[in-house]
């Protein structure tokens, strides 16, 4: 899996890359036993591609950053949180067609 232009995020870089960044981040908690995470995975690659430049794709595995996760009450995965400005500005729980997960990104942009 081409994981390369999608940043790992853990309970460590997240204030860095999520809080700080001037962009807005598209953050994906998932784990690696969800299988609606990883059929959402392609989706949301295609996104960091057709988006790239004006946001920021970035995964986190909720199993092991549980502090994180537990911050922002993530229950049911893949839960997708759009960040701007270092507060969440959306979020989408579940799988979700790319369009829609489109349409909230334009929304914010």
């Amino acid at each position: 899996m081409g994981n390369s232009k999608l940043i790992e995020l853990n309970d460590g870089n997240f204030q860095q890359e999520v809080l700080e960044s001037n962009v807005p981040v598209l953050v994906d908690f998932w784990a690696s036993w969800c299988m609606p995470c990883i059929m959402i995975a392609p989706t949301i690659e295609k996104l960091a591609d057709e988006n790239r430049g004006k946001i920021k794709v970035c995964k986190l595995n909720t199993d092991e950053n549980q502090y994180t996760a537990a911050q922002y009450g993530i229950q049911g995965i893949p839960t997708l949180i759009i960040f701007k400005g270092g507060q969440e500005a959306d979020r989408i729980v579940g799988v979700a067609p790319k369009q829609k997960i489109q349409e909230k990104l334009d929304s914010i942009l």
